[in-house]
Formats: C-alpha cells, structure tokens, sequence
C-alpha cells in the first residue's frame, strides 16, 4: 500500500464554555481528511489490527454502539478517519491521567472536512494530546513504528506543567458537584469558585480566608509551639540554636534523644530524628541550617508521624507514616536493596499520581546521614538477615481517620485555632493515635499552612477521604451556590442593534432594582451606569472580567452566534436566558452555518444552560424558537408583539407567563391574568426612528419580568431609562 498523505488540520478552536457540542471546554478541531475520504477503516489494510495492538482500551469506548467494543466494531464495519482520530485523542488523555469520555465528528458541507471536538479541560493538554493523536493515526495508517508510551509521558508532562495540581483539582471537583461554577485565574492553582460579588478563592489548599499573619506564624516552627504551649497544647521541649556547638549543648539539657530541624524548613527536609550523640548532632545540624533561617533542637518524642487535616477546625482525615527497612541478603548493596525491596512498591513513583514516594539515595541527606549512623553506605553489603532502617516515617500516607480519639482531635483543632489556619495540616508524633496524648507521651510537633491533600485523597492504605468537600462545604453554606443572577442575551447577529438594546434596558432595570450590575454588550463594558471600555464588549473576555468582579452581583451579557461559534458562552449556567431570532447570516459561513436548522443548534445553547430556578424568554413569533421551549430547564417566557399568535394562546392556558403589545403598552400575562405595563411607544419616541422596534423593547420587558422585578418598576424604569447615556 502506498504511503497515504497527513490528514491536514485546517484550524483549531478551544470553546472555553457552554457551545453547540456541550455544557463543557472543548477542542474543536477542523480537519481535511484528503484522500483519506476514500479509505474508511476497514479499506485500510492492517489498520485496525495495528491501531488496537497500540492502543488495547479502545475496546472500552462505547462509542454511538452505545456498549463496550462499540468503537471496535465501528472499526471493522468501516468509520472514517476523523472519527478514529477522535477515539485516538480521547485514549491518550485517558492513558495521560485526565479521563475524557467526551467527544464528536460530524462532515461539513465540503467533501472530506471534519469537525472533530473532544472534552478539553486544559487548552494546551488537549492540543498536545492532538499533535500526539495525529502523528499516532498517521503511523498506523502507513504502517510505520510509533512509540505510544513516549506519546503518553509527553501529554503526562504537559498536564502536570500546565493542569491544576491534584489538591486544587480535588477542591474544584468538590465545587463542580455542588454545581459550583469555576474560574482559573492564573497558570498555576489560583481559582475563583463563584461569580462576582459572590466569589472565594482558593490557592491549593488556602482560601481568601487564610490568614497571611496565621500563615506566618505556621512558618516559624519556634513561635508556632510557643503558642500551642500557652493554651495546653503538648509540644516537645526544645529551642533554637545558633550552632553545632549548642546544638549539642541544648540537646544535652533537654535530654537524649533529640530531633534537629529548620526552624522554618517543609517536606520534612533537614530533619534528623533520634539523635543520641555528639556526631550525629553536628552532622544533623548542618543539614538542618541549610534547609531552613535557623535550627531547632527538640525532644525526641517516640511513635509515628501523622499528619491531620483540619478544615474549619474540624478534623476531616488523618494519615500515618511508617519506617521502610530494607532486609540484607549479604549479595546485594543497600542502594539496590532498596531499588528492589522498596521501591519495587507499586505505590511509589516519581510524580504526583503515586502515594508515596521513589526513595532515591542522592537526593535525601537525611537517610544518607541514618545509614552512616547504622555503619552502612549506599554501596555497603548487609549481611544476610540485618535489617537496617533507611527512612524513619517514609510518607505520611496511610489513613487512619477512624483511629483518631477525640481528645486527639480537640488538641488538633486547638492548635489550627491557636495559629489562625482555617485550613491546617498538623504534624504529631504519638505510638497510638487511638488514645490521648497524655498516655502515649505524644506530642504535636508542627502546623502547616496549604497543606498538601494528595495522602488523603489517594492514600497507600486505608480509604480516600472527601476532603475537597470538607473545603467546599467550608467556603460555602449548603444553600449557596457562588451564583450572581446572569441574563444571557443570544441572537444570531443580523440585528446589530437588537441585543445591545434589551441588555442596556435589562441592566438598567437590574440596576433600580438594588443590584451592582455589570453588562457586556456592544455599547460597551459596563460597572453599574459607569461606561468602563466605550468599544464593542459583546466578547468572551470583556464578559469575562465581569464575573471576576468581586463588586458585580448581577451580570447582563450579550452573546450572538458568532461569539458563541468562536468561545463558547462565558458562563456555565444562566438565571434568564434570551433567544430573540433565528436569521442567518453571511458571517456564519465560516463556521459551516448556513440555515436556520444548523443555526438553531448554535442558540440552543443559550437555552439548555438556564438553570431549573431561571427562565428562558424567547420570541414566539419565530416558530422554531417556540420549539425551543423545551429545551429549557427552567420556566418559559414567550414575547411577541402579536398577543393572538396561537403560540401564545397555547402558552397562556396552560399558565405560562408571555408579554405582548396592545395600544402601544406592553402587557404582562400570566394565564388569563393581564396586567397593564410599559408604554413603548413613548420609549420608540426618545430612541429615534430606525434605532430598535417593538420586539426589542417587549423582549426587555419579559426578561426583567422573568427576573422577577416587578411590573410597576419596569414601566417607571423605561419611563426613565435615556437611550443616548450610554452609547460610545
């Protein structure tokens, strides 16, 4: 078989919100199968055997078959190769560590383009996982060597430089199924849950209510157990040191054996435990200076490091630590006794996705410093059956949440409390954390700002525990969501004016209501009736920096097609909803929109994200946006500026609400109930001849009804709105 030419991807299209395709971030991608067009998969010859030899959990996609194995038999009975290089892509970011399940391919109108979307959490992720997928399909489709594990560590490595660490994804998870909306603010683990006026902020496991003298308290291990001390909390004696010499000193005083650390140091770097002597004293000191400002000697208190995570002062997970020995087989070398009796542990790796870590000689002092106390170096031969120690506590990752006695946990609270931290990780020392401190000699020996979650979340031994839960329901009473009311304005374009309109008219009457409000639209980006950017706004990033706001408490954006065909919308849900028309345009084309039916699919999206307490106002004088009601997952408020349409009639006997024109005034109904409002005539008046209509003003009118402001102060807010105050 001659070799086949690249599929050529014509364009790539991150949509960071709510589109045509789904409720989620997306990668489109437009691709030109070429003369692939003629070669579905079981044309190719060998295809399918190589592609599944390469990747064996395809059979795990259930594709359009809707079972396990029904992207394989898609395979045999022949699919085209944009749908494969979906699968492909998919595959990749499973095996990479961010599970996706979603994704589509569907022809354009020109013969062999494609546009193939895939879940993309990450923009940079999804584009590696692509650039992976296409030089994996191409390789199968000529019969060529692909190294598909070199593949996955590439998209492994782009995720862990540019996705959420594994605490802030745990705390956005936690947020994400409390329907808690999102926003990444930086590069790195900065997130804003909720919108505007109603926002928190986590930074990994520190909120906007951590406190910045608590978290310098925490970093100052002396002050920190002065502190604890004052209030009963029990500490190990001890006090810093200015040199090796006092070290010894000190550790005398106290009594042996002693620990030696930075006073300031974290990840248990530059710790030495159980030191009896003059030596191991200075050697440890010298570790412990480098790591840290200053050097703490203290009490040796004897047991188990444990680490406990408490949250809004309540203790939510516990994790324990244990010793790793190695065992001498007098042929082998402590270092590859430890390579092959330690870290052969399936539970240990390089990364974040291992519970505990690789024990690598080079990198440790400290246990370097413990075989030398035990006589031995990494190139020593233990005799056979000598046991030797090589790492005290190892990794604190064994839960033991159940174990934790009361008294422990009121101590551990105590100590968060003393210090500051709403959200603390607190070291103790104790044999058995089952029982008070005070019979087990035990003692708390560090708090610790932004502590890590990953030992609870993925423990070595025990069970996970719903820690970015406990931080959620901390930052969030049960009855809120992080929620501002959002009015989403969606047209297809071909009305420049129409949407700008109703959004200044919305947020004017938002703004008479009580609210703060911030609006997107093309008359500009606005902060309550202060004109902030005098340039069209209707974008994803002005919109965007409305709901990062922390003043805004209620938001009016204004979409059309376009700008949902290129981003997506900017929000995940909406309160109220708008459709006004189904009209295409010239500027669609570019995006394979062409009629009402595709156009359609573009401006539901409006509609299927209003939430079940909202309302979607649509325009009952188009019949497909009557169809459109059904969509949504809130109530349905039809306008028109006919009040006999039947869609209306239908609506209204059933008790639905629909605003309509008669005598120049908008009328508000509810069932056979009419109330009088709004005299548009006189608004048409001071807008001037040719500059909006009547369906533009009663879509305004059936919006602020929907938000529930009332009939009277609609008709006295247009009575004051001025058409001329805030265009550019």
């Amino acid at each position: 078989m001659s070799k086949k030419n690249d599929i050529r991807l014509l364009r790539i299209n991150y949509l960071r919100g709510p589109n045509m395709w789904t409720y989620r971030p997306v990668l489109e991608v437009w691709l030109d199968l070429g003369e692939l067009e003629d070669y579905p998969s079981h044309l190719l010859p060998g295809f399918n055997d190589r592609l599944t030899a390469a990747l064996p959990a395809l059979i795990e996609h259930h594709c359009g078959v809707g079972e396990r194995g029904g992207f394989i038999e898609r395979l045999r009975d022949g699919t085209w190769m944009g749908h494969v290089l979906e699968h492909i892509v998919i595959e990749l970011l499973n095996l990479a560590g961010m599970p996706t399940g979603f994704g589509q391919t569907r022809s354009t109108s020109e013969r062999g383009v494609y546009r193939m979307v895939f879940r993309a959490r990450d923009e940079q992720v999804a584009r590696a996982a692509l650039a992976e997928g296409h030089a994996l399909i191409m390789a199968m489709i000529n019969d060529e060597v692909f190294d598909v594990a070199a593949a996955v560590a590439r998209v492994r490595d782009k995720l862990d430089d540019c996705y959420l660490g594994p605490s802030t994804a745990a705390i956005v998870a936690a947020a994400t199924d409390r329907r808690i909306p999102h926003i990444r603010l930086n590069d790195g683990n900065l997130v804003q849950l909720g919108h505007g006026a109603r926002q928190r902020r986590i930074w990994t496991a520190e909120t906007d209510m951590t406190s910045a003298i608590a978290e310098g308290i925490a970093g100052d291990k002396d002050l920190t157990k002065t502190l604890l001390k004052a209030v009963g909390v029990p500490v190990p004696e001890g006090q810093e040191v200015k040199d090796a010499t006092q070290a010894w000193e000190v550790a005398q005083d106290i009594g042996l054996p002693v620990v030696i650390k930075p006073s300031d140091g974290n990840h248990g770097r530059g710790v030495t435990l159980d030191i009896t002597n003059q030596a191991d004293c200075e050697a440890a000191f010298k570790l412990a200076d480098a790591e840290g400002s200053s050097v703490l000697v203290e009490s040796y208190i004897r047991g188990n490091e444990h680490r406990l995570l408490v949250v809004g002062g309540q203790v939510v997970a516990a994790a324990r630590g244990e010793a790793a020995w190695i065992t001498g087989d007098g042929q082998h070398t402590v270092a590859q006794l430890i390579d092959l009796q330690i870290n052969t542990d399936p539970r240990r790796g390089l990364t974040e996705d291992f519970p505990l870590n690789r024990i690598t000689l080079g990198e440790d002092p400290v246990v370097l410093l413990d075989l030398q106390r035990q006589g031995f170096s990494p190139e020593a031969v233990p005799p056979a059956g000598k046991t030797v120690l090589i790492q005290r506590n190892g990794n604190v990752a064994l839960d033991c949440t159940d174990e934790v006695h009361p008294e422990v946990a009121h101590a551990v609270s105590l100590a968060a409390r003393t210090v500051g931290l709403d959200i603390a990780g607190v070291d103790l020392v104790t044999e058995d954390i089952s029982k008070p401190l005070s019979e087990t000699g035990g003692a708390i020996v560090e708090v610790n700002a932004g502590p890590g979650l990953l030992m609870h979340l993925k423990p070595a031994g025990g069970a996970p525990r719903p820690v970015g839960q406990a931080i959620i329901d901390h930052l969030f009473a049960p009855e809120e969501s992080g929620r501002i009311p959002i009015v989403g304005v969606a047209g297809s374009g071909a009305s420049r004016r129409g949407g700008a309109t109703i959004s200044r008219l919305v947020a004017w009457l938002l703004h008479l209501n009580g609210h703060h409000v911030g609006l997107a639209c093309r008359d500009g980006l606005f902060l309550g009736t202060r004109n902030v950017e005098k340039k069209d706004s209707a974008r994803w990033d002005a919109a965007h920096r409305l709901l990062m706001n922390r003043v805004v408490n209620a938001a009016v954006i204004e979409n059309d097609a376009e700008s949902i065909l290129r981003d997506g919308l900017v929000y995940d849900r909406a309160l109220v909803g708008v459709v006004t028309d189904l009209e295409p345009i010239a500027a669609l084309a570019h995006f394979d929109v062409r009629d009402a039916d595709q156009l359609y699919k573009v401006l539901r999206t409006q509609i299927d994200v209003v939430l079940s307490e909202g309302a979607a106002v649509l325009n009952a004088a188009h019949p497909r946006l009557v169809d459109m009601a059904e969509l949504s997952d809130g109530e349905v408020v039809f306008y028109a500026e006919d009040g006999s349409l039947e869609a209306l009639k239908h609506h209204r006997e059933r008790g639905g609400r629909a605003v309509f024109l008669r005598g120049g005034a908008a009328v508000l109904a509810q069932g056979s109930a009419e109330t009088p409002g709004a005299n548009l005539d006189a608004l048409l008046t001071r807008f001037g001849p040719g500059t909006t209509d009547a369906s533009t003003l009663l879509a305004a009118v059936a919006t602020a009804w929907a938000l529930g402001i009332s009939p009277e102060l609609i008709a006295a807010g247009l009575d004051t709105f001025v058409p001329e105050l805030h265009l550019s």
